[in-house]
């Protein structure tokens, strides 16, 4: 081998060496300052260090790394044109990188703020209105930093930079077609922004949509997914909530009304069974013992409308509760007062006599 091809030789593997030493030293100093910066957050703020862990230490070490190797590239004697290849693609990984750096923060952030809300507990009316907020304002976030992302990559880009410019000074008339053809998706998500902050459902909110009852399971920035009683999902438009209107059972409170009713015949005794329906809600874990009330709410023709309402703590007990309730009620006066069922009384007449018998 001649001495100019061994210098060549030497000359392009000489910095290739130093392209994955430094870089590597670089990334094991990193490690151990995330290590010694984990322990510290966790003695600051207990369980954070599970949070880097699982949030920060990878896009860190990445950014890191792409940064080292741009600060080395001009010292590598490569060619101009190589090193500008090179340049490029290292700034459009950092950029992806620091789009992955503020998603995870945000994930990071969401996890350190949720902490403190419990959403299994009977009373999670402040934790589902935390939980909604932060869920859609983070997907907000999400599409901002991925617009913003995305830009910035087409930025270093010379000829898409020169023809984005062009066509922003020239295109108007195609701009206004835009801004028609985007105004349902700009109302969609202007929706979705106005859900999170004036919350008129929120997650595991009760609610009547379309005449279904259901829980909402999921809230995004296009459409919200209610889980009906029966296990199907429905799929509303987040528009539908701010131009219809719906039925929130759990706006302020879980704790709702239930409502049974009872035909009856006129002999009925009303103060037995409003004794009964005392007895039954008493021994019921159902009831939360706010309401207990019998009342006449019709006198029929042939019977008598009795309305018990009774109260508990949330709409899944309340049905339960009143199928309890009505079963009970129903055996009661069956075996109690079986003369004051629902009975048709008729008349019949001798056409010799006139006399009437009552059955």
């Amino acid at each position: 081998m001649q001495i100019p091809e061994v210098a060549e030789y030497v000359s392009f593997w000489k910095p290739m060496m130093l392209l994955i030493f430094l870089p590597l030293c670089f990334f094991g100093i990193t490690t151990v300052f995330l290590m010694v910066a984990k322990k510290i957050a966790e003695k600051a703020y207990p369980g954070s260090a599970v949070l880097i862990k699982a949030y920060a230490i990878r896009p860190i070490r990445l950014l890191v790394v792409l940064a080292v190797l741009v600060l080395l590239l001009p010292i590598t004697g490569w060619p101009s044109d190589i090193v500008g290849l090179m340049r490029h693609m290292l700034a459009l990984a950092m950029i992806g990188a620091c789009a992955w750096l503020l998603i995870n923060s945000t994930l990071a952030g969401r996890s350190l703020l949720l902490r403190h809300y419990d959403v299994s507990v009977p009373d999670n009316l402040r934790a589902r209105s935390v939980m909604t907020q932060v869920n859609i304002l983070l997907r907000v976030l999400w599409v901002i930093i991925f617009v913003l992302a995305t830009a910035c990559m087409l930025i270093t880009f010379e000829r898409i930079r020169q023809l984005g410019i062009s066509l922003l000074a020239s295109a108007g008339l195609i701009g206004i077609v835009a801004g028609f053809a985007a105004q349902r998706s700009l109302a969609t998500l202007v929706a979705g922004i106005q859900i999170a902050l004036t919350q008129p459902i929120r997650l595991d909110d009760v609610v009547v949509v379309e005449q279904e009852w259901g829980r909402i399971e999921e809230i995004t920035l296009t459409y919200v997914v209610i889980r009906i009683w029966d296990e199907r999902r429905l799929i509303v438009p987040i528009t539908q909530f701010l131009e219809r209107s719906f039925q929130n059972w759990t706006r302020t409170s879980a704790q709702i009304l239930g409502t049974i009713f009872l035909w009856t015949d006129y002999s009925v005794p009303l103060a037995a069974v409003r004794e009964e329906l005392k007895r039954i809600v008493a021994n019921s874990p159902l009831w939360d013992g706010r309401v207990c009330l019998l009342q006449v709410t019709e006198a029929g023709e042939h019977a008598l409308q009795l309305r018990a309402l009774v109260s508990a703590a949330d709409s899944g007990k309340c049905w339960d509760l009143r199928c309890e309730v009505r079963e009970k009620l129903l055996e009661y006066v069956r075996e109690r007062y079986p003369e004051a069922l629902p009975r048709l009384r008729a008349s019949l007449a001798s056409p010799h006599q006139g006399e009437a018998t009552d059955s």
